[in-house]
């Protein structure tokens, strides 16, 4: 019979070090473990710093002590689904993205909305402070463009994440003539024929396309890593690049009505 090895929180770091530990040590850990006076100092630290939970460096000491909290337990007790866990001490409201991708099973940041209309313009964008469910999405998406463009689209393609028998119901009365989000669960032979239908197989199509378009502004506009610090500095960061994708889908599509 093979031993398993002991995992980085089974108490082998506690092993190694044992004997280095001096009073003060013990002490801390004395202190560390008590819920009342953590809470205490980190609301105070906060205090002293009252932006300092969404701008990171000026209420850094703060969060350091919720880090020491929430390491010392998965470290010493294994738990790993501390409350309000801390992914980042210079951005604090950094969340886990987790899309299933096969390279990146998990990532870390905020969840970003980018809405596009014809000509691969984007006409709403959104940094989302909490990570919502995507089927809550679709309603507000359609009004949104109905307020900037005036009208119902007569076409909307999502992936199946935006699928609730509900959401389509809602887009149909709201105008949408075709609701092109598929329903990987159906067991309904007749639901299925239609997902095949050459309109729908040309909305998903539409739909990938915009999924490449996106990883091009991404890449174009530095999309994938924001330079300034905050929440209100992610939302600046994807607005500019919004703003300069448009200006270059803009001109292609004026240079398309102008071509002989």
């Amino acid at each position: 019979m093979r031993r398993a090895p002991l995992s980085f929180g089974d108490g082998l770091i506690t092993e190694e070090v044992s004997d280095l530990r001096e009073d003060w040590m013990t002490r801390a850990d004395q202190v560390l473990a008590d819920e009342q006076i953590v809470s205490a100092v980190y609301e105070a630290l906060a205090k002293r710093h009252p932006k300092s939970r969404g701008r990171g460096r000026p209420g850094a000491p703060a969060e350091v002590v919720h880090v020491m909290k929430q390491t010392r337990a998965r470290i010493f007790r294994g738990d790993t689904r501390s409350e309000g866990k801390i992914l980042s001490l210079f951005e604090p409201s950094t969340e886990i993205i987790c899309e299933g991708k096969a390279g990146k099973p998990n990532e870390f940041g905020k969840m970003v909305k980018l809405q596009e209309a014809e000509n691969q313009i984007v006409i709403d964008y959104e940094v989302y402070a909490q990570r919502p469910h995507d089927s809550e999405l679709l309603i507000a998406a359609i009004e949104t463009h109905q307020s900037m463009l005036g009208r119902a689209p007569r076409i909307v393609a999502a992936d199946a994440a935006f699928y609730s028998a509900k959401n389509e119901v809602a887009a149909k009365a709201k105008g949408v003539k075709r609701v092109c989000i598929p329903n990987r669960s159906t067991k309904s032979i007749e639901r299925r024929c239609e997902q095949k239908k050459r309109w729908f197989r040309n909305g998903q199509k539409w739909r990938t396309g915009c999924e490449g378009r996106i990883s091009v502004a991404k890449r174009r506009h530095g999309l994938n890593r924001c330079r300034y610090k905050g929440e209100a500095g992610m939302k600046r960061w994807v607005g500019l690049g919004v703003i300069a994708d448009n200006i270059v889908n803009i001109g292609r599509a004026m240079e398309k009505r102008t071509a002989p």
